[in-house]
């Protein structure tokens, strides 16, 4: 008897504990990969898209992308989502490029300056932080993008909760790979003839790493 009282009891937990993974989309089980994939923003290239999971950029999310010298075509690859945005009437906040944007080519790619704000290299880590925070949290600040010196995993999560809570999209632009990183998705990128070669380091909701050669000139 008292041996299957336990079962009982046993069972009526592992049904609760069931019920609460199930209840929350914020949990992410193995087993279930596909089922909490989300659809991805188009990159404007197709063979990027059919390498990470959803299809595209993740959405309402931070994304990082590990490079080993700025200038490798990095940009490049948000161009189409950078028009996108702007056609939209929805802000682009940069925030301590390494180098200058240069409006012209980025109006000849058809982005729309007037939604462009970039804050200069010269602010304080700390309120670096708290402007990438603050502009995901605002739902009229699409995209926002940094080259932050360091983040603690801590820090990286509060974003998390910044772009989940705004509907936007943060890419932090690293040259350092930290594999412990909650970044959504975390990618690494490589020169490459005609382009840039793309690996996939962590992908949410996917166990498939791979790496594709995406041809910028086309763009």
């Amino acid at each position: 008897m008292y041996l299957l009282s336990r079962l009982v009891n046993k069972a009526a937990m592992n049904s609760r504990l069931q019920t609460l993974l199930e209840s929350n989309p914020q949990v992410w089980r193995a087993k279930d990969a596909g089922r909490y994939m989300m659809s991805g923003i188009p990159t404007g290239y197709p063979q990027l898209d059919a390498t990470l999971p959803g299809g595209g950029w993740p959405t309402n999310a931070i994304m990082e992308m590990v490079i080993p010298q700025w200038g490798i075509g990095e940009l490049q690859l948000l161009l189409p989502l950078m028009r996108t945005i702007t056609q939209q009437k929805r802000w682009i906040l940069w925030i301590s490029p390494p180098y200058v944007p240069y409006a012209p080519a980025l109006e000849h790619a058809g982005i729309d300056m007037d939604y462009v704000i970039v804050i200069q290299p010269d602010n304080s880590c700390k309120d670096a932080l708290w402007g990438i925070e603050k502009a995901l949290q605002s739902q009229a600040c699409a995209l926002v993008l940094a080259w932050p010196n360091g983040l603690p995993n801590g820090v990286i999560r509060r974003l998390q909760l910044a772009a989940e809570t705004g509907h936007s999209l943060g890419v932090l632009f690293r040259q350092r790979n930290d594999e412990h990183s909650p970044a959504a998705l975390r990618l690494r990128l490589r020169p490459a003839v005609k382009g840039v070669h793309v690996e996939v380091l962590k992908a949410r909701g996917s166990y498939r790493y791979r790496s594709v050669h995406v041809n910028l000139r086309l763009h």
